[in-house]
């Protein structure tokens, strides 16, 4: 899954290919990938509905 997402390492918004969605302990949706400048994970949680 392609998505943008806030890059904490950079301090910029990315576009990070090849995410994965998971789910926290929680119950909530959130896709995970790599920065692809400085190989850091980002995430972006997904809404509800």
């Amino acid at each position: 899954m392609d998505f943008n997402g806030y890059c904490v390492k950079c301090r910029k918004k990315r576009d990070v290919k090849d995410g994965v969605v998971t789910q926290t302990t929680t119950g909530r949706k959130m896709v995970k990938g790599t920065c692809p400048v400085c190989k850091t994970t980002v995430t972006r949680f997904l809404p509800s509905k």
